[in-house]
């Protein structure tokens, strides 16, 4: 989505995309780390509060786990999307390239077969 679409409020994208493109932009952040930090600063003073130190472990153990999972669910796909926008990206160069060296191919045999080559590996990654 370019910065025009953005500012006209066009959005195309589903509601989890764009949940994901928001978790992704706060886990990366500062904010993020501070509150995992205090999530854990919160769990070592509360120690007396705990029946036994099992329990205790247990707590955090099931939260980082918890947090681990879902993260690791929305990073993948934030991963996924990128690398796709990436390879999209790099096949709309390639085709450009290839119509700029097939328009100098007439007098270079050599330059035609990097054509053909380059051409064949448009959309390799979908083949693979």
């Amino acid at each position: 989505m370019g910065t025009e679409e953005a500012a006209r409020g066009q959005d195309d994208r589903s509601v989890f995309d764009r949940f994901v493109e928001a978790t992704q932009g706060f886990v990366s952040r500062g904010p993020f780390f501070l509150l995992c930090a205090g999530i854990v600063v919160a769990w070592l003073v509360s120690v007396p509060f705990w029946p036994d130190l099992k329990s205790w472990q247990v707590a955090i153990h099931t939260v980082a786990s918890v947090q681990s999972l879902f993260l690791l669910a929305l990073l993948e796909n934030a991963g996924r999307r990128t690398e796709e926008a990436s390879q999209e990206k790099l096949n709309v160069l390639a085709e450009a390239i290839a119509d700029l060296m097939e328009s100098r191919a007439r007098d270079d045999e050599h330059l035609a077969e990097s054509v053909t080559r380059l051409r064949e590996a448009v959309g390799l990654e979908d083949r693979h």
